[in-house]
């Protein structure tokens, strides 16, 4: 079976034969037709999440996946060969830059029906992480102002949609270029990053979804309402993600200690923060497949490359200006990288 694997940290991404996957007693295996791209992708290559995700070199890369059942284990009930599926696997089972990969029934839904295989390869990792931010932790209510960071990518882009979808007011942060498009998409409020500083200009906001970290997420919590609540994906961890994750306790206190300083200038504002780092989860894949189905969702696809250039594909993510998703086609007829919605 062929993949892209990584073999040492900041190394290439290198295509290789890999053994079949195991398909143990719950797994279903699945014939991966298109890979999502995420950030968090390149974060594991060149080693940034090494310590809370300590992977075991080589590893094949890739958190997103849509494709057709071949194979059940004895034991799985949800699922048949030639259903088609989407998913992101568990954090430890990660893999979809392959051919085929074996992934828990519990982790895999059935995919829209009113989109394509590429489109549904888009979606699991961004929109579980926007559920997860704005349903679970956010708990957003209609009428409530949320501000959702780089609103124009993979994670924004679907986060404006939910935030929208449950009744909140949402400001965003994009480019002039990507007004337009997150206004599309329901933002109310569009703040220019390149030329306003949204700390200056939003007040009294119950939740932000940051996505940037830094100063960016340091700046976020001025904008929040006393009570208010920050939630970062990209950092810094903090100790109820340790304690949760089971991390021993070493590392554990590194965590609280890197996380020290935003969570004590949260508590001087009166407001809170919180790290998120998604999980897998069939079921509100299921919830989400239904709203992409009513037309409450739609995925946002910005450029689509074949198998074989899942390299270049990584590179051109890390190098920014991608609207929305990149996606990885293994249709095996693809020839070239196919631009669909791109912005400068």
């Amino acid at each position: 079976m062929r993949a892209f694997v990584v073999t040492k940290y900041t190394g290439p991404l290198q295509e290789t034969d890999v053994p079949e996957p195991a398909v143990g007693d719950h797994d279903v295996l699945v014939r991966v037709d298109a890979a999502g791209l995420n950030q968090l992708d390149e974060k594991i290559r060149v080693g940034e999440f090494k310590q809370i995700l300590p992977y075991q070199l080589p590893l094949i890369l890739g958190n997103d996946l849509a494709g057709v059942v071949i194979e059940v284990g004895p034991k799985v009930q949800s699922f048949k060969p030639g259903d088609e599926v989407f998913a992101r696997p568990d954090k430890d089972r990660i893999g979809t830059f392959a051919e085929r990969i074996a992934v828990a029934e519990s982790d895999l839904a059935l995919r829209p029906a009113s989109i394509s295989l590429v489109e549904a390869a888009s979606m699991p990792l961004v929109a579980l992480t926007a559920w997860q931010a704005l349903v679970e932790r956010g708990n957003v209510q209609p009428g409530q102002k949320v501000l959702i960071h780089a609103g124009a990518g993979g994670v924004g882009s679907v986060a404006i949609q939910i935030a929208k979808h449950l009744g909140a007011t949402v400001a965003t942060t994009a480019s002039a270029a990507n007004a337009d498009f997150v206004r599309e998409l329901g933002a109310d409020v569009v703040i220019d990053y390149r030329n306003e500083d949204f700390a200056e200009l939003l007040h009294g906001y119950d939740l932000v979804l940051d996505s940037l970290g830094g100063k960016n997420l340091e700046k976020s919590l001025r904008v929040l309402r006393r009570g208010g609540k920050a939630i970062g994906i990209s950092g810094p961890p903090d100790p109820a993600f340790a304690r949760e994750n089971g991390l021993n306790p070493l590392l554990r206190l590194a965590i609280t200690g890197l996380s020290f300083g935003v969570r004590r200038r949260a508590r001087k504002l009166g407001v809170s923060y919180e790290f998120l780092f998604m999980r897998a989860d069939g079921d509100q894949l299921r919830k989400i497949a239904q709203l992409v189905d009513d037309g409450v969702l739609r995925p946002v696809v910005g450029k689509v490359f074949p198998f074989d250039q899942t390299p270049q594909a990584l590179q051109a993510l890390s190098k920014g200006g991608i609207r929305g998703k990149a996606v990885i086609s293994n249709t095996r007829h693809s020839e070239s990288a196919t631009d669909t919605r791109t912005s400068p």
